[in-house]
């Protein structure tokens, strides 16, 4: 039987406001110890009142905005009441009927197919404070709170229910991610928790007018993990619905261990929240003035920069797609591109150097779990390593070493080069006696070229580069080659 996937995603980003939404607490707390960012406001102490972040609410329109949706003229906050540990009022203020933004979407581009996903609503809430859970020296489990991060500004962005694939899904994440750090309103990383998802999926069977009972899967940490509990859990009802057993509407969690979600309680009936606004703030009403104010700060955002970076730059679609897909990067290319050598042209210069980021930069980054602000190399001596290469005083496999020891250690090229003896040989008389070598040793390549093949050149070159360890220049030896063989 064949299913259509149907996926919903709501996202909470946390907002990089220096103070917390309803009080003048640090909103900075990632490393801060235990309860230290704390006043009577985040703790929820009676008689307390609550005011609201200016801020918070501006990056909440900026995103809105960023997002197409519609702006409302007036906005209220309203009290979400339910029973958790994690929650000293027992409420939550957040948005209920009238969210700051409403009504938009976002382009996604899966398999050369582009498709519009629809945004239901972005509005503003607060943060909730966090469990540590602990086991006891007895065997048994306790769990501590931490208040630091109650009432941390937290915006979130509900999205229609039109993904259609675990990778549909995932690339909308990393397309709204990137566009939260574009615009500067969030750092968007998953795995300390300021940007965090909740997926609601459900399958519809061909022929069926409706779908399975909609299961919300949490605990997701990583676009990977969203992709794989996408995945398992698609297949999981497609399986049920087929044998004949019965799917409930429930929660589920992700088991990234285990690679599978399990059961966390039922949602056979919506959850009654109560919402009612809340009594401690005033309505909000939105001007078209400072709508229009804020929209004239948005950036370029990654789109229409990825557009810029193929027209000034001559870069190919999937270049300019993965520098300005992270932020970071494409400041760093740009950054890089200002320092380029003038003997280039911009676009060999652009080309020369994204091949360097998203190949060895990129690798090295990932292998040693760095931030790009974290690296050692420096525009100037990139460019200099490249200017080597450019005039053969190594070859592209030696500069490839050269490259991870400078951004390993901070040095030069020409001081790595000199260290490690990687000048590449172009000395006709030193390069002759080791083709001497080569030939002798390889007579069935030799043979093969003679009959014919080309391949056998090749083949020929690269035990050249073996036995000089890479230092040979490879166009040079490639036509000592070819005149040695021609005189034999």
């Amino acid at each position: 039987m064949n299913f259509e996937t149907i996926i919903g995603l709501e996202v909470h980003a946390q907002l990089l406001t220096r103070s917390k939404m309803f009080c003048g607490c640090s909103a900075d707390y990632a490393a801060a110890p235990p309860n230290t960012h704390v006043c009577p406001v985040c703790l929820g102490m009676p008689g307390v009142l609550p005011v609201i972040n200016r801020q918070a609410v501006a990056y909440t329109i900026m995103t809105a905005l960023a997002l197409n949706c519609q702006i409302s003229d007036y906005t209220k906050f309203d009290r979400k009441n339910y029973p958790y540990p994690d929650l000293m009022k027992g409420y939550q203020i957040s948005q209920y009927d009238a969210p700051i933004g409403k009504g938009g979407w976002l382009s996604i581009e899966v398999a050369g197919q582009r498709k519009k996903i629809g945004i239901t609503r972005v509005h503003l809430e607060e943060d909730v404070a966090k469990l540590l859970h602990r086991e006891a020296a007895d065997g048994g489990d306790y769990s501590l709170v931490d208040v630091n991060r109650s009432g941390v500004p937290l915006m979130e962005i509900v999205g229609e229910p039109d993904l259609r694939s675990p990778k549909e899904a995932e690339e909308y994440l990393k397309k709204l991610r990137s566009i939260l750090q574009y615009l500067g309103v969030s750092t968007g990383n998953m795995e300390e928790g300021s940007f965090r998802c909740d997926a609601n999926i459900s399958v519809k069977p061909e022929g069926s007018p409706s779908t399975t009972p909609k299961v919300e899967v949490k605990n997701m940490n990583s676009f990977r993990a969203v992709f794989q509990a996408m995945d398992y859990e698609a297949r999981r009802q497609r399986k049920a619905f087929s044998e004949g057993k019965k799917l409930t509407q429930e929660t589920r969690g992700w088991v990234d261990e285990k690679g599978k979600t399990v059961a966390q309680r039922s949602k056979e009936y919506a959850h009654d929240y109560r919402y009612f606004p809340e009594p401690d703030l005033p309505p909000l009403s939105i001007s078209r003035e400072w709508v229009a104010e804020i929209r004239a700060k948005i950036p370029e955002l990654p789109e229409d920069r990825r557009d810029r970076f193929m027209k000034e730059y001559g870069l190919p679609l999937y270049d300019a797609d993965l520098l300005t897909s992270n932020k970071a990067m494409a400041d760093y290319f740009e950054s890089y591109m200002k320092e380029a050598p003038h003997k280039w042209s911009p676009k060999e210069s652009a080309k020369e150097l994204a091949n360097w980021l998203l190949g060895e930069f990129l690798r090295l980054l990932n292998a040693q779990n760095l931030e790009i602000k974290d690296s050692r190399m420096t525009a100037k001596k990139f460019w200099l390593l490249i200017d080597f290469v450019d005039r053969g005083v190594i070859s592209r496999t030696s500069a490839k070493a050269v490259f991870e020891d400078m951004f390993n250690t901070g040095k030069t090229a020409e001081e790595i080069i000199k260290e490690r003896g990687l000048s590449q040989i172009s000395d006709t008389g030193e390069l002759e006696a080791t083709i001497a070598d080569v030939i002798n040793s390889n007579v069935q390549a030799v043979s093969d070229y003679r009959a014919g093949k080309e391949t056998a050149l090749k083949f020929l070159v690269g035990q050249v580069m073996r036995a000089t360890k890479g230092r040979a220049n490879p166009v040079l030896a490639g036509e000592l080659l070819q005149k040695k063989l021609a005189q034999s």
